[in-house]
């Protein structure tokens, strides 16, 4: 006979994954490693070495249209080095950790999967796929760079920046700042919004909370 703990168990899991199920869209977020670096917190370079001076993958999150998400949907279902050994390479450079102390990226990409990817109603070898692939058909550099804007240090105003990439993507991003070690505005993280399939760019339903400045930093990487 199954304890009502056993019971319970079961039937909170059955919520919980059902619940996983139930969102609206994805934010694609990608980071600029210049601008984690370049603030009070500092960073540490990945056991691999220095990342290449582009965006790098921070993760792809279920949301809700009211701006709210879920989060850390399926206990059962941790993280699993073996399923992604064939993505390792591509996540190295694409994915990188910038965290302190120095890492392989397992505990990074360990916690997106948990928090984000279990929500998501996708395996986990397809949730860095599809997350990686969608990486390869952003590239905010190369779009930045066409728009006149380049991580040199320099400040631009933030409606070029999000000119730039509408321009260079075809869909509006939300733009993320924070602050250099001089309490300067700074590009940091930089949003766009992706339909249920993680298949499609679309436009964001809602934005996240926040404000840069009218003028932000690109810094150098």
């Amino acid at each position: 006979m199954k304890s009502i703990y056993s019971i319970l168990l079961v039937q909170f899991l059955f919520v919980v994954s059902s619940f996983a199920k139930d969102f609206d869209f994805f934010y694609f977020v990608q980071q600029w490693p210049g601008s984690y670096c370049d603030s009070k917190q500092s960073c540490c370079y990945p056991s691999t070495g220095k990342p290449e001076a582009d965006f790098g993958i921070h993760g792809l999150w279920p949301n809700y249209n009211d701006g709210s998400y879920p989060s850390q949907c399926d206990p059962t279902r941790p993280f699993d080095q073996s399923q992604v050994s064939e993505l390792l390479r591509r996540m190295q450079t694409e994915w990188p950790t910038l965290a302190c102390p120095s890492g392989d990226g397992m505990k990074f990409w360990s916690h997106e999967w948990e928090k984000h990817g279990t929500c998501s109603s996708l395996d986990q070898h397809s949730y860095f796929q599809i997350t990686l692939d969608l990486k390869n058909q952003v590239n905010l550099l190369q779009a930045l760079a066409t728009a006149g804007i380049e991580p040199n240090g320099q400040s631009y105003s933030l409606k070029s920046i999000k000119d730039g990439i509408k321009e260079g993507v075809g869909y509006t991003p939300y733009v993320e700042c924070n602050v250099d070690t001089s309490g300067n505005s700074q590009l940091y993280q930089i949003y766009l919004c992706v339909d249920r399939s993680a298949s499609t760019l679309i436009e964001c339903p809602i934005f996240p909370h926040g404000k840069c400045g009218s003028e932000i930093e690109f810094p150098i990487f």
